[in-house]
């Protein structure tokens, strides 16, 4: 059973000018999982943009508007060659608990200048 669906789309250059300007918003933004795995230059940024708006798309799932909400509460990892993961803790983890979420499903990609994610999130038996 569908509970929540999210989408987010993030400006690539915006979003490096933005983490270049604030180095410290990486570590606000991004915990381990989310930085494990990434290339350099040109495809980290599309990477960090693309996990940036699939942590939007799965807030956005959830609802918005977690009471003590971190960054670090969802993450994104990749490992090479499969697919990327959400991983939820913290608040993030405790609303998908109250809604009855199970299962993640998260579409992720980019194309020139835009990094888009879409989120579904599940619970129940039925399977989307």
């Amino acid at each position: 059973m569908v509970i929540g669906i999210g989408v987010d789309v993030v400006d690539v250059e915006r979003f490096a000018r933005a983490l270049d300007r604030t180095p410290a918003l990486r570590n606000r933004l991004f915990g381990s999982l989310d930085v494990a795995h990434l290339g350099s230059g040109r495809a980290e940024s599309l990477s960090l943009a693309a996990r940036f708006a699939a942590k939007e798309a799965a807030l956005k799932a959830l609802g918005g508007n977690i009471p003590d909400f971190s960054w670090h509460d969802i993450q994104v990892s990749r490992q090479p060659g499969q697919a990327p993961t959400l991983s939820v803790a913290g608040g993030a983890s405790s609303r998908a608990a109250e809604k009855g979420i199970t299962t993640w499903h998260l579409s992720i990609s980019h194309d020139g200048p835009v990094a888009i994610a879409f989120v579904v999130a599940s619970g129940g038996d039925s399977h989307v």
